[in-house]
């Protein structure tokens, strides 16, 4: 029995030496593989029921898996869509069947590092066949709700259809100072006008035209104005859109908004500052300011000066360039200046990274064995940021490999040894003579 066990013990020697010999093989040939994780070996021994009087060699098995938990360094490249995790976390991806199906029978995986190019239909994928997944973001660049535990939510990132783009404006902010001693009995009445340019649906310009008049009292002074706005794009001889506002004069306040009424289409809310309009391609809010508060217009003894007038929207855009920030969002850059949120990506984790199951192409899916897998915002909770401009080299060590290549060698050479020696051992018996 103790012969036949030392015999078996050293069969399964060299069989878990073959193994753990597999995967140095295997990261060794990978040691420039972008995002490849290092494959490692567990050796577990095993115990036969003894006996006190004899010993019987219950022998060694082994467990392989991936160390997918580790993180490899980063390097930087030219490419603003190479990207990669600064941390733990891993980005989601599809294969190309996953293209046509529905969220919810795609091929989910995760990878660490990818470097992702846009395709004939524009969607960003790499070499060997991974494309990115992100949620998308509305014109607003909001994500909105989206599911965290599951893949339904995200779509494969696709830059095509944002080639070319318009962006309405929606919103302006009036940051101007108009004089005080415009209002005074003494004055000469003089109109100030403001121009401001704003795009409509089509990325076309046309200029949104406010006229301040002061009201001037017969003795002391007001500190009121009348305010018409003219739309460009329509009649621009007739108003949409009437104001009167009064300014404060006292020490705590001085040269701020009393008061403002709205008429003729448009509407004041006092509670955020902001005058509301319909131009011709649709609403547009006017931040004026609130009254007593410190921005927006102002009415203080200066002359007037529009000194901090903004906008949103731009005209039509020529896509130049993706890039993607380390909080996941993947911006479209135009030639007009202009950024567009187009996606955010997030990073996936699970409770055992390790219980992951190892795909092609340094591709990663959920296993019974790592748990359930939750998406978070890049730089949340225990995820790391996501980095472009950036790839994961690989987490082989050739110092270590070469030292565990020289250490199974010997344990191989050893185990057969142990063969050899049983192997004489039998013959020795078989030799006996009755």
């Amino acid at each position: 029995m103790s012969i036949s066990s030392s015999l078996n013990a050293g069969v399964m020697g060299l069989n878990v030496n073959s193994t753990r010999l597999a995967t140095i093989s295997d990261n060794i040939a990978n040691s420039a593989t972008y995002g490849y994780k290092r494959s490692l070996v567990d050796f577990s021994s095993m115990v036969l029921q003894q006996r006190t009087s004899a010993y019987a060699a219950g022998g060694v098995r082994v467990d392989t898996f991936k160390d997918i938990a580790a993180t490899g360094s980063l390097i930087s490249t030219g490419n603003a869509t190479d990207i990669a995790v600064s941390g733990r976390g891993l980005f989601p991806v599809t294969d190309n069947g996953g293209l046509a199906l529905g969220p919810s029978e795609r091929n989910l995986m995760l990878a660490p590092t990818g470097s992702f190019y846009a395709d004939q239909n524009g969607n960003l994928r790499t070499q060997s066949g991974l494309f990115l997944l992100g949620w998308p973001a509305d014109s607003a660049g909001e994500i909105g709700n989206v599911s965290r535990n599951s893949g339904v939510s995200l779509q494969p990132v696709n830059i095509a259809t944002s080639q070319y783009i318009a962006t309405p404006t929606s919103r302006i902010d009036l940051g101007i100072n108009i004089p005080a001693d415009a209002t005074r009995s003494t004055s000469t009445a003089q109109t100030y006008t403001l121009p401001v340019e704003y795009f409509d649906n089509l990325g076309r310009a046309h200029v949104l035209t406010f006229e301040f008049n002061p009201v001037i009292p017969a003795s002391g002074a007001s500190n009121e104005w009348n305010v018409q706005i003219f739309d460009g794009a329509g009649n621009p001889s007739t108003s949409i859109g009437d104001l009167q506002i009064d300014f404060l004069d006292t020490s705590a306040a001085g040269g701020r908004i009393g008061s403002a009424a709205a008429s003729n289409g448009a509407s004041y809310d006092p509670a955020t500052g902001i005058v509301s309009i319909n131009l011709v391609h649709g609403p547009v809010e006017v931040f004026i300011g609130r009254p007593s508060d410190s921005s927006g217009i102002t009415q203080l003894a200066a002359p007037f000066a529009p000194t901090a007038v903004t906008k949103d929207g731009a005209p039509i855009g020529d896509l130049q360039a993706v890039e993607i920030d380390e909080k996941g969002y993947l911006q479209a850059i135009y030639d007009t200046g202009f950024r567009r949120t187009l996606y955010q990506i997030p990073v996936g984790d699970v409770p055992n990274m390790n219980g992951l199951r190892a795909l092609d192409a340094q591709a990663f899916s959920v296993s019974a064995s790592s748990g359930n897998l939750y998406l978070w915002d890049a730089g949340t909770g225990p995820v790391g940021t996501i980095s472009g401009f950036a790839l994961m080299e690989s987490t082989t060590d050739i110092a270590a490999e070469l030292t565990d290549l020289i250490e199974t060698q010997r344990a191989y050479s050893s185990n057969a040894k142990i063969v050899q020696t049983v192997d004489e051992m039998l013959q020795e018996t078989t030799n006996l003579k009755r």
